[in-house]
């Protein structure tokens, strides 16, 4: 059975169903969009703020200002599904895995990474879900998305190469592995929510539980501020405007159009967009920073794209010949 795709939420048309308006569809690219561009500027404005702000401290910044902006939105929207037990539980795993753990893990990564080579090891995710997808939703494991693992495991140890050479950068590395699964399992976690709660409310209750996992770094936010308010005054505005644009646009805004995409679109297929948000983290960080990966790095991130791209090819299924129908027009799976 193919990986391809992971179930459709409940009320969601499948393919025999009426196909979508112009205007849904154009509500769905915008949402995919927006996404892929508040992404991939996450991580050149984390990489910004990095040396000034604790990794754990930063995560609790962007999540409580991501979780009033959230709030608000909320209230607007005006939509509340009361989650049942198994729900809940989903929400908590999401909440700890995706907003919790990834956040402090890529804030961990980017004191020693530059943005674009922490982009290209943390856009494996797509292929860590297909492998989920795979195994929770027991829609199997195609040979192609074995063979693009094998390509994008390779393409990560060229880029472990190329940033080894410090032990600090290959911390980093490992670090962006770590952000890289708590993506995926987040992705997994969140998807069946969706089926049946309004994505707002979904994305809401991530950051809450979120900025609750990394309440613990709260002080050190503030003691990291008041350093930089007396070390470096000129430097507090833009530390702080990079906390707020982190938690009000790839946070609030990003993941909320993320889980209205996630909620029409399959895990798996919708990771597919995720392939530009490297190539995007790596100009980004060439122009405000003048920072571009190691050589090496740059084609083992070519070699990582190369594995996800290869990960979601369809074998043919075999064309069942008859009788009268000469050999060679038999498709054999590829």
């Amino acid at each position: 059975m193919s990986t391809q795709n992971v179930p459709a939420p409940s009320g969601i048309p499948s393919s025999s169903a009426t196909p979508p308006s112009r205007r849904e569809t154009l509500l769905l690219a915008g949402a995919i969009v927006f996404t892929v561009l508040a992404w991939a500027s996450a991580f050149l404005v984390i990489r910004g703020v990095a040396p000034h702000l604790a990794p754990g401290g930063l995560a609790f910044g962007r999540l409580i200002v991501g979780a009033l902006a959230l709030i608000v939105l909320f209230a607007i929207s005006r939509r509340w599904v009361t989650p049942t037990a198994r729900e809940w539980m989903l929400l908590l795993g999401y909440g700890v895995l995706w907003f919790g753990l990834y956040n402090v893990a890529l804030n961990t990564a980017e004191t020693t990474l530059d943005a674009g080579t922490t982009a290209m090891i943390v856009n494996v995710g797509p292929i860590l879900i297909a492998l989920g997808g795979g195994l929770i939703f027991h829609e199997g494991i195609s040979r192609w998305l074995a063979i693009g693992f094998v390509v994008a495991f390779a393409g990560i140890v060229l880029i472990g190469v190329a940033s080894g050479a410090h032990f600090g950068d290959l911390g980093g590395m490992l670090w962006c592995l770590v952000a890289a699964v708590t993506y995926a399992a987040g992705v997994l976690t969140q998807k069946p929510t969706l089926r049946r709660l309004p994505g707002i409310q979904v994305t809401l209750f991530g950051a809450l539980i979120g900025a609750v996992v990394t309440t613990p770094f709260a002080p050190q936010l503030v003691g990291d501020l008041g350093r930089v308010a007396h070390d470096t005054p000129h430097s507090l505005s833009p530390v702080v405007l990079g906390i707020v644009y982190l938690g009000v646009v790839p946070t609030a805004l990003a993941f909320t159009t993320w889980a209205y995409a996630l909620g029409r679109v399959p895990a798996s297929r919708l990771g597919i967009s995720t392939y530009v948000v490297p190539p995007i983290a790596v100009l980004l960080g060439w122009a405000a920073f003048g920072e571009v990966p190691a050589p090496l790095a740059l084609v083992g991130g070519v070699v990582c794209l190369a594995g996800v791209a290869l990960s979601r090819r369809r074998s043919r299924p075999a064309v069942v010949v008859s009788e009268q129908a000469p050999v060679s027009e038999a498709s054999p799976g590829r």
